[in-house]
C-alpha cells in the first residue's frame, strides 16, 4: 500500500485548518493493531475540531475522528487477528491519536472492542459515541434503581445523537420516555421512535427554579447542563438518577442540595471517553441485544467521506438530526 485518504486537521494561529490528505501507514501513529476503516462518523466534538470553534486537538496536527469501526489487517497482539470486526471509541483518538477520518488506522490494542454479535459495521458507527454514551448513560442509571416501574424518563437535547438513541433504546426497555426539545417541528419524529411525550423547553420557567418542585421525573438525561439540569434536579421524584452527558446549553450548574439530601436523588456524571474495557463491552453487548433501537436506520443518515467537510457547520449551527455516518468503505 501506497497511500490512502485522510481528513487532516492542523493548529493555525487563528483557528484551523482542515483538509484532505494522501498519507501512509508510516505516518501513523503507534499501535499493536492496524485497521481499514469501513465507517467513521460525526460527533459534536469532532464538529467543534474540525472548525476550530472549540480547543479540542491536544497536538499541532492530527487526523480527525473520534471514532471509527472496520476489519483488522494486521495485528502484533494476540487479542486480535487479521479478519476481526473492531470500533474504537473515545480514548485519545482525533484529538491526541489519529482518529478515524482516514481509510486505515493504528491503534493500541487496549482501546479496541470487538463488534458484538448481531452488530454490522454501519450500525457500530450509527450508535458512535453519541449511542455509545447513551447506552452508558442507562446502564449507569439502572445500576442505580432505575426502573420503569418507578415512572417517566425525561430526556433533553432529544434530537441530537445521544437524545435520539436514548429515548430509542428507553423504549426499547419499557420506559416512559418524554422528550424534552426545542423544534417544535420534531415532535412527529420524536414520537415515531419512541417519545410517549413531548415537552418544550419553552414551556418551561427557567428563571424561577424552585429548589424543590412537583416531583416528576424516576430518571432524567441531560445533555444540555445549565438551567435545564438545573430544573431536571428540582423535579426528581424520590430516588430518582439523572444521568449528566453534555453541556449544549452550559456547563455551569446553580442548583440546591436539597433534591439531594431531601429526595435521594443522585446525579451521575457520565464518561465516554475514559470508560474501563470490562463496562465499555457491556454497554456494547447491551446495545446489540436488549437496548437496541428499533428505529436506528431511521435516526442515522449516511453521508460519503468526500461529504464531511459539509457536515461539520450543521452540527455547529443545532441542524443536524439523530446521527450522521461517515462512509469509508473500500
Amino acid at each position: 500500500m501506497d497511500k490512502f485518504k485522510a481528513y487532516r486537521i492542523t493548529q493555525q494561529e487563528k483557528g484551523v485548518q482542515a483538509e484532505f490528505v494522501d498519507l501512509s501507514l508510516d505516518a501513523l501513529d503507534p499501535g499493536e493493531v492496524v485497521v481499514r476503516v469501513a465507517y467513521s462518523d460525526v460527533n459534536y466534538k469532532d464538529a467543534l475540531a474540525a472548525t476550530g470553534k472549540g480547543r479540542i486537538l491536544l497536538r499541532p496536527a492530527c487526523v480527525g475522528g473520534i471514532d471509527f469501526s472496520g476489519t483488522v489487517v494486521a495485528s502484533s497482539d494476540a487479542r486480535f487477528a487479521k479478519g476481526d470486526a473492531v470500533l474504537a471509541t473515545g480514548y485519545d483518538l482525533g484529538v491526541k491519536h489519529h482518529g478515524g477520518y482516514a481509510e486505515y488506522a493504528r491503534v493500541p490494542a487496549d482501546w479496541l472492542v470487538r463488534i458484538p454479535q448481531g452488530m454490522s459495521l454501519w450500525e457500530a458507527m450509527a450508535f458512535g459515541t453519541a449511542g455509545f454514551t447513551a447506552g452508558l448513560g442507562i446502564v449507569r442509571m439502572e445500576a442505580n434503581g432505575l426502573d420503569p416501574r418507578n415512572g417517566p424518563v425525561i430526556v433533553s437535547g432529544a434530537t441530537g445523537g445521544v437524545g435520539s438513541v436514548a429515548i430509542d433504546s428507553l423504549a426499547r426497555l419499557g420506559y416512559h420516555v418524554v422528550a424534552l426539545t426545542g423544534k417544535a417541528a420534531e415532535t412527529e419524529y420524536l414520537l415515531r421512535i419512541g417519545a410517549k411525550e413531548v415537552k418544550l423547553r419553552s414551556e418551561l420557567d427557567l428563571a424561577k427554579i424552585k429548589p424543590l418542585d412537583r416531583a416528576t421525573w424516576a430518571g432524567a438525561v441531560d445533555n444540555l447542563g445549565g438551567e435545564v439540569l438545573a430544573w431536571m434536579a428540582s423535579t426528581m421524584k424520590v430516588g430518582g438518577t439523572i444521568a449528566s452527558i453534555g453541556l449544549a446549553a452550559g456547563h455551569t450548574l446553580s442548583t440546591t442540595v436539597m433534591p439531594f439530601i431531601l429526595r435521594g436523588v443522585s446525579l451521575l456524571g457520565i464518561d465516554s471517553v475514559n470508560c474501563p474495557m470490562p463496562l465499555r463491552e457491556q454497554v456494547w453487548k447491551r446495545l446489540a441485544t436488549d437496548m437496541r433501537p428499533a428505529h436506528l436506520k431511521e435516526l442515522a443518515r449516511t453521508i460519503p467521506f468526500d461529504e464531511l467537510p459539509k457536515a461539520f457547520d450543521d452540527f455547529i449551527a443545532a441542524r443536524v438530526r439523530g446521527r450522521t455516518v461517515v462512509d469509508l468503505s473500500p
